[in-house]
């Protein structure tokens, strides 16, 4: 008996000095980031920053928390997040973001509105804080300019997911419920009003590879940048209107996509419609646009679905055999 006990002795006050080191060692790691980053010119505030959960758990817990980057205009404001890890498994987390936040670019400022946004990451064990596994879900999310409050974009529900394949592979995911797009953005795509008031889903199965891995150095030094694309499925559904896509990309280091996308249209003139409307088809093109994916889908079996390969090529967008416009140029601020 006097053994046992001076065993269980022993394991909790080996487990108590285990956390509180712990405890001491995160506390001082998070200090030390959020000092190099004001070094390098940052904004990086605090109010408070304390670790709780003793015995099981580091719950890590930032108030009042200020991130700005002014190499890319980029600003986080949050009244609380919260990192949340099990003691004896601390390279697994799951991160909780307030119901409402602040986002700033160089181009606008956003609220950000939402309810049990949250994420759970496994990473790798190690001081590169590398992820593994990610996956972030969220209820009910409102984005809105702080400049026009009238135009809110707003998702019933968002979940994303990404697992590392191997090297710098990534596999994606993103599905998208109920997203309500902007007045002005409703305007646009729908003038005549005949569109359902929700895009009811959005669906993506892709394979993303990078020129290097994501690790603390995404936000310490240089984003990673694309260099292959490779898109198992993407899903888009308003209304009549049913867009889908598969193919794959090859990325530039200047960014700029090489590659080949099929894409199943179906009524695919109102889609060639919004198209025109939103500046993406010159309006001088679209007869000879029409004329030939008619062409093509009649050859195709039936004159409402269109199956066509979308090709960039030179800094191009080609419908079929038809240039369309500029490729986007993939770069990640």
């Amino acid at each position: 008996m006097r053994f046992l006990l001076a065993v269980i002795v022993i394991a909790v006050l080996g487990w108590s000095g285990y956390w509180f080191v712990g405890q001491r060692g995160l506390e001082q790691g998070f200090s030390t980031w959020f000092e190099a980053r004001r070094a390098e010119g940052w904004v990086a505030e605090t109010s408070r920053l304390n670790v709780q959960g003793f015995p099981n758990r580091f719950d890590t817990g930032f108030t009042d928390l200020t991130l700005a980057d002014p190499a890319t205009g980029l600003a986080w404001e949050a009244p609380f997040f919260q990192i949340l890890a099990l003691s004896y498994q601390p390279n697994h987390v799951i991160a909780v973001w307030p119901d409402s936040q602040l986002i700033a670019t160089p181009q606008d400022k956003f609220r950000v509105e939402s309810r049990d946004m949250r994420a759970s990451l496994r990473i790798a064990p190690n001081t590169s804080l590398a992820p593994e596994r990610a996956t972030l879900t969220s209820e009910s999310l409102k984005i809105t300019p702080l400049a026009r409050p009238d135009e809110q974009t707003a998702l019933t529900t968002l979940t994303l997911a990404a697992e590392r394949q191997q090297g710098t592979e990534y596999r994606l995911g993103l599905t998208a419920e109920g997203l309500s797009l902007s007045p002005p953005w409703r305007a646009l795509l729908d003038p005549k009003d005949t569109l359902p008031t929700h895009i009811s889903g959005l669906h993506a199965d892709l394979t993303v590879s990078f020129d290097k891995v994501w690790d603390r150095s995404a936000i310490e030094v240089a984003r990673p940048q694309p260099t292959a694309i490779t898109i198992k499925l993407a899903d888009a559904r308003w209304g009549q209107l049913h867009l889908q896509g598969a193919g794959a990309l090859t990325v530039t280091p200047e960014g700029i996509p090489e590659g080949e996308i099929t894409l199943k249209a179906r009524n695919w003139r109102e889609m060639l419609d919004i198209a025109v409307q939103t500046g993406a088809v010159p309006d001088g093109m679209r007869k000879t646009l029409e004329s030939g994916l008619s062409l093509m889908a009649q050859m195709s079996g039936n004159p409402n679905t269109l199956d066509v390969p979308l090709t960039f090529r030179r800094g191009r967008i080609l419908l079929g055999p038809i240039p369309v416009g500029p490729a986007p140029v993939l770069r990640l601020r």
